[in-house]
């Protein structure tokens, strides 16, 4: 497995750095350093957890809510126009449109655990129509990719880890931007490749209308850069309240009980937050000795070098890179690498935002690839890795790009 293999790296690089230093730099505390910086880093991850399990019990329950009052199914209603054009291989109505609308929907929500089990009946459906077993259909493939290219409307998670942040859901617009980039990008990739036609005025509507509102906002905090902030506080919090306040609305009208629903996914997102801490902790403790040893630090020098030499003056990014790299591998490995972020430039800084950002704006694609189409035995994925590599590094991109125009 390929995330084994880069844990295990992460521990020899970071012994092999430390002990050199100790040997042929007679750094002595050294040894120390790497010592607490494990213990140090499984504290840090546990306080973290602390923070993530009320939030992932909120924001469980706020969807709990959605479900049994309907207002998921009725956006699967709203997207089953753009469904059946960018889907033309899979009869009206099948079954794996709503459990595609599903797991969008959890990904919109930016709850990554409630959405893998989603993907993956979906994706079983999906192979329920392929004639060629081993092969990835054209469904399939656009669907992973709009998958990892992660469309977020709500980053719940990384609102959650933002929690001793001033201002938690101030990167909301920025992450909407990013992830929308990243969206779009593979929309035309994929479209291009299986000759979709995107010009269509049914996709022009749902697409061309999004790209209009983002593009608005946008334009605005550019030519207003002091209200940039502002702007992504207000907004996100309007759409926030909106969706809560629709998802209530409609339970009510639908005499569903609220609290007792709410309850109910609280409890399915203690269950969630638990299951992440080993992940986080493991990642955490690699992490931090890769610090404690002068490994990381080595390496992001490095890079900060080769930027300034092609005449990049700005180089806050490059602190943020581990969320960058970890991200298409593991979500529990870009969080780890965020919260590590946080910790050492503090929340707020703007490390830190740009970190928040990458987290939201793409999706874990090697790990979805891996197990969604395991989980049906497919083994030609054809491009579908490629376009999701590439989608990524674009909303990684445009992160670091609009990170920049809105806190800077």
């Amino acid at each position: 497995m390929l995330l084994n293999r880069i844990w295990i790296g992460m521990f020899l690089v970071a012994i092999v750095v430390g002990f050199s230093k100790l040997i042929f730099w007679h750094d002595f505390s050294v040894i120390k350093n790497m010592i607490d910086g494990l213990g140090s880093s499984a504290k840090v991850a546990f306080e973290i957890s602390l923070y993530l399990t009320g939030a992932m019990c909120l924001w469980l329950g706020i969807m709990r809510i959605g479900e049994l009052g309907g207002s998921l199914n009725l956006l699967t209603k709203i997207v089953t126009p753009l469904f059946s054009r960018l889907f033309p291989e899979v009869p009206k109505g099948h079954p794996a449109i709503g459990s595609m609308m599903m797991n969008f929907s959890a990904n919109m929500l930016g709850l990554d655990n409630a959405a893998t089990p989603l993907g993956l009946k979906a994706m079983t459906e999906l192979q329920e129509l392929n004639e060629n077993k081993k092969t990835a259909t054209n469904a399939q493939i656009m669907f992973l990719v709009l998958n990892t290219s992660g469309l977020t409307i709500i980053p719940v998670s990384v609102f959650a880890i933002r929690a001793k942040a001033d201002s938690p859901t101030e990167i909301f617009l920025p992450i909407l931007i990013s992830t929308f980039v990243a969206s779009l990008a593979g929309l035309i990739i994929v479209g291009i490749r299986q000759r979709i036609n995107l010009l269509h005025p049914v996709i022009l509507a749902y697409v061309g209308g999004l790209t209009a509102l983002i593009g608005t906002l946008l334009y605005y905090v550019v030519k207003q850069p002091e209200h940039a902030e502002a702007v992504s506080i207000v907004v996100g919090g309007t759409l926030i309240f909106g969706i809560i306040v629709s998802f209530f609305g409609m339970a009510v009208w639908k005499k569903v009980n609220v609290y007792d629903s709410f309850v109910e996914g609280a409890k399915e997102g203690f269950k969630v937050a638990i299951g992440i801490i080993p992940f986080l902790v493991a990642m955490l403790v690699a992490i931090g000795l890769l610090r404690s040893s002068g490994a990381l630090e080595a390496a992001i020098e490095g890079v900060k070098w080769a930027a300034i030499s092609a005449g990049i003056t700005r180089t806050e990014w490059v602190d943020a890179l581990p969320v960058a790299i970890m991200k298409p591998l593991s979500g529990g490995g870009a969080r780890g690498a965020f919260v590590e972020i946080g910790s050492q430039f503090g929340w707020g800084s703007i490390q830190e935002r740009i970190a928040a950002t990458m987290q939201g704006s793409t999706e874990t694609t090697l790990y979805v690839a891996a197990v969604y189409f395991g989980a049906v035995k497919i083994t030609n994925s054809r491009y579908a890795i490629s376009a999701g590599l590439l989608c990524d590094l674009i909303g990684i991109v445009t992160a670091i790009i609009v990170s920049y125009i809105f806190f800077m």
